[in-house]
């Protein structure tokens, strides 16, 4: 009897997916769950730059054409999901065409539109083209043009660029502004409402010098009315009362929940609610009565929270003092020696700081600098990297670059923010109130391992036990960071520790915040700029007074706004830091030819980027390197030359030359000095 062959059907293996990254509009790599792959030119079958796709291996002999030797190489086999459906470019005539040439030099696709659809556009217009179809062996990209949004020589249309591709809204409902428009302070009804009046308490703002919306404002009195509980102080965190004037579902509630944050660019503001009441009606501003949420903690003389307070209230801030004022201050004028009040009462005057505010703010440093080293005991992280700000001229150019870091007076103002966040967090929480909170996990044990072949390097890392460090200990990646301080290796093992650390963001449970090392936190204290903070205040002022009609609708609706928030918090992010790269490439334009001290920030394949110490960042490609080759070693962060043996590795200092400045892109080129 004849062997009978089976005949069964093999599943076929997956094909890689990852994320497209393309490099100067030309070759690009993708990043899959089995490694990474070089994709040449020719094999990326119409796909743009950030687009998920799923790619297949290539044979040795068909990767010819640029393959990189250190990655295998691979071609797109089909776009998973595009990350382009608007894109913004330049306009050429071309008839019967209208040819977009597209401003991301990593999207190498013209776009084609018809002519006859938008006769009236001229050519060299910056536009925003909505894709129709995309390029593909036997097509061209196609789109219909949206909007013109100006010359594309004209530098100034640079941040409207940022604002057409990230998708935001610059304009208000109709609804929106008349509800806005309508919306009244009504101190008698306040007051007939349960708010308390504190209006004779002493509150003030602590803000940047060019802040127009105050949502926050803080007090400190002697806590005479809880001294059987142990406490000394009374600090009150006094914040704009939004959810008064932006009711579930209204106008004002949809336009603010679709943008869900004020967004921060360069030279202006798009503000999550319209100036009426953004820089209005709910703005704390110095002198004018106005509703607030407020949460008073009573703190014993060790800083140690053994009570609060949380209430509506009419305030009225006595004073409007800046970041620089007050820590020009707190540097100037020694501390108190007495350490009380003593019952002063007094304003701001002048350019000065009014004496008992001053004291107040000379305790309330105190304050901060005991709560940090609080949290710090018990395993909080701090990551602290310069903020830089791009100083613009009358004509909005670039003239100069402000660089803010963490100081006394940002501290004093943090620390309150936090413990109200906190204070908030846990009330709702153990009330069992629904409510949105701020989450940020551990590490991966993955992500940390991954550190060790770097940190075991330095000796100092001997004294650190590996297992709680991969395990996500606070306390062993505390040290770490504590370790390396002062340390050539300083900035390279602060930048792998946090690239390891998980994003935070919003959801219905209350999972802890890691980095804070709160049990509990939620954002509270910025609800005109952040719509999570508004959602906390409608069920703060829920569980406090009574559930309003609609209740369930909302709290029904939290999963959904939780994300929703995330993902908007995150675009927000993108389109202010790439409005200050287009303004900061602007800027450095002027220093073309020049040298200067940069720290290494990144490694590829195609060459390093570094950081100057104003945080202009660039690229230095691969040809400047030298003459030999370098490869990729991503485990420890380096390029490696084949053979000098040379190394370049993240956080490492370099001279470099600043070849060329692409204002419009946001791009520095330099070089090896």
């Amino acid at each position: 009897m004849g062997r009978t062959r089976k005949h069964t059907r093999r599943r076929p293996r997956p094909n890689p997916h990852g994320v497209l990254v393309v490099h100067a509009g030309s070759f690009g790599f993708v990043r899959t769950a089995e490694g990474e792959y070089f994709i040449p030119e020719s094999k990326m079958a119409g796909a743009f730059d950030g687009d998920l796709v799923e790619v297949a291996p290539l044979p040795a002999r068909g990767a010819s054409d640029g393959a990189r030797a250190d990655r295998p190489a691979a071609r797109v086999l089909r776009v998973i999901d595009r990350a382009h459906d608007i894109v913004v470019g330049r306009y050429e005539v071309a008839e019967p065409f209208g040819v977009v040439v597209p401003e991301d030099h990593n999207i190498p696709y013209d776009i084609f539109t018809m002519r006859a659809d938008s006769p009236d556009i001229p050519d060299g217009a910056l536009v925003r083209v909505r894709m129709t179809a995309y390029p593909s062996r036997h097509e061209a990209a196609c789109g219909v043009i949206e909007e013109v949004l100006g010359m594309a020589d004209d530098a100034t249309v640079s941040v409207e660029s940022i604002i057409a591709r990230a998708k935001l809204e610059t304009v208000f409902s109709e609804g929106a502004l008349a509800q806005a428009d309508a919306a009244v302070l009504d101190e008698v009804g306040a007051l007939a409402a349960g708010y308390r009046d504190i209006r004779d308490r002493m509150v003030f703002t602590i803000d940047p010098a060019d802040a127009r919306d105050f949502d926050d404002a803080l007090s400190l009195e002697p806590a005479e009315d809880f001294r059987k509980h142990g406490a000394v102080w009374r600090l009150g965190v006094h914040i704009a009362d939004v959810s008064h004037y932006v009711e579930w579902n209204s106008s004002l509630d949809l336009d603010a929940r679709r943008r869900a944050a004020s967004v921060y660019l360069v030279d202006r503001v798009i503000p999550m609610l319209p100036e009426q009441l953004s820089n209005g009606l709910c703005s704390l501003n110095p002198g004018e009565t106005r509703r607030c949420m407020t949460c008073d903690v009573y703190l014993d003389e060790d800083w140690r929270p053994v009570g609060y307070d949380l209430y509506p209230a009419l305030m009225r801030s006595c004073a409007r003092l800046t970041y620089n004022q007050v820590l020009d201050a707190l540097q100037g004028v020694p501390l108190g020696a007495s350490g009380t009040l003593d019952g002063l009462k007094g304003c701001a005057t002048g350019q000065g700081i009014d004496d008992a505010i001053m004291q107040r703010v000379e305790i309330l440093s105190d304050f901060a600098q005991a709560r940090i080293a609080c949290r710090q005991a018990a395993g909080g992280l701090d990551f602290e990297f310069p903020e830089a700000r791009v100083i613009l001229d009358g004509s909005g150019k670039p003239c100069g670059v402000d660089l803010r870091v963490k100081n006394q007076a940002t501290s004093l103002v943090e620390e309150a923010m936090i413990l109200a966040n906190e204070v908030v967090a846990v009330h709702l929480h153990e009330r069992d109130f629904p409510a949105l909170y701020r989450v940020h996990e551990k590490p991966s044990p993955d992500s940390l391992a991954a550190l060790l072949p770097v940190l075991s390097e330095f000796s100092w890392f001997n004294r650190i036990s590996p297992e709680r460090f991969v395990a996500g200990d606070a306390h062993a990646v505390q040290q770490v960071l504590s370790e390396s301080q002062g340390r050539l290796e300083a900035d390279l093992v602060q930048a792998l520790v946090l690239r390891a650390m998980k994003r935070a963001c919003y959801k219905p449970e209350c999972e802890g915040h890691y980095g804070l090392a709160s049990a509990a936190y939620a954002h509270f204290t910025s609800p005109i700029r952040r719509y999570p903070d508004l959602v906390v205040h409608r069920m703060l002022r829920a569980q406090l007074t009574r559930r309003p009609q609609r209740f369930e609708q909302e709290v029904a609706a939290l999963p959904w706004i939780a994300e929703h928030s995330s993902d908007m918090e995150r675009v927000a992010e993108k389109a202010a830091r790439k409005s200050q790269e287009f303004k900061l490439a602007e800027y450095m334009s002027r220093f073309i030819g020049q040298a200067f001290t940069a720290a290494v920030s990144g490694v590829a394949a195609y060459g390093m980027y570094v950081k100057l110490d104003n945080t202009a960042e660039g690229l230095v490609a691969a040809r400047h390197l030298g003459g030999e080759y370098f490869a990729l070693d991503a485990a420890g962060c380096m390029l490696v030359g084949q053979d000098s043996g040379r190394v370049f590795r993240l956080g490492q200092r370099v001279e470099v030359v600043l070849e060329s400045a692409d204002a419009r892109a946001g791009r520095l080129d330099f070089r090896l000095a």
